[in-house]
């Protein structure tokens, strides 16, 4: 027989970046006391995590890239895609910006960075903010599969040890907010491009379809989505911080852009 504890509890797949930016950490213990339920976190690229709900490995998805969330629901496997909340990707890089990027505007950015063959740090790993990069040298015109020489460095990792590799070749990356905002090991880099329309960072949270995976614990799975989108879980998002820095708006009440 399963314990009482065991039955209580869910895995969410979710972002690194909800993870480490020390998100899950403070709202978790909020939601255990007031639900008694336990969150187990598989915490990957946003990719990955979208694949461990589609093989059923998790009881709901959290994650940051809209349109592989969308297709996620289009195709059975999630019931319904709420915003939750949002913050914005940066653009990091040394402080003496040998590419002279800081301050423009992220498409100007980026091929001046691809045009000087600027170190540049990529996730390479399938998560959200690997999307975006990708959808952003799009936006740019840049074939960066095509472009991309020695100075581009995909390294298939989290955006810890992609900050880590940036600080140590003094290169540029693109992070979201949240992690940049708690990470400690910055050396030299700062944020060059920010404000940018194009950087909004939405996230979205979807039920794993309960018809295409029996396993799949329904009522405490929504009962966190629930929670979330609440107004007390929404006043928990708004209400973490580091060093006094909001690390992510709430938005459930909005339409997602």
């Amino acid at each position: 027989m399963p314990t009482l504890a065991e039955e209580r509890s869910i895995v969410v797949a979710s972002t690194t970046s909800t993870q480490d930016s020390g998100l899950f950490g403070y709202l978790l213990p909020i939601f255990k006391a007031r639900t008694g339920i336990e969150v187990k976190v598989i915490a990957q690229g946003t990719g990955q995590a979208l694949d461990t709900a589609r093989r059923g490995d998790a009881d709901v998805v959290f994650v940051h890239a809209r349109p592989q969330e969308e297709k996620f629901v289009a195709e059975g496997f999630g019931v319904k895609r709420f915003d939750v909340m949002y913050n914005d990707f940066v653009l990091i890089g040394p402080k003496s910006d040998p590419a002279g990027i800081k301050g423009r505007d992220i498409v100007t950015a980026l091929r001046t960075i691809e045009a000087k063959a600027a170190p540049f740090v990529s996730r390479g790993d399938r998560s959200g903010t690997h999307a975006a990069e990708l959808a952003l040298w799009r936006q740019t015109g840049i074939d960066i599969a095509s472009a991309k020489g020695p100075w581009y460095r995909e390294i298939g990792q989290g955006m810890g040890a992609a900050l880590n590799t940036a600080s140590a070749m003094n290169a540029y990356v693109l992070s979201d907010r949240g992690t940049w905002i708690s990470f400690r090991n910055r050396g030299d880099l700062v944020i060059l491009v920010e404000g940018d329309k194009h950087l909004f960072n939405q996230y979205g949270i979807i039920l794993v379809n309960p018809e295409k995976h029996p396993s799949v614990k329904k009522e405490l799975g929504q009962a966190f989505i629930d929670w979330l989108i609440s107004p007390e879980g929404q006043t928990g998002i708004a209400g973490y911080r580091i060093d006094g820095q909001q690390l992510f708006f709430p938005n459930a009440d909005k339409r997602g852009r």
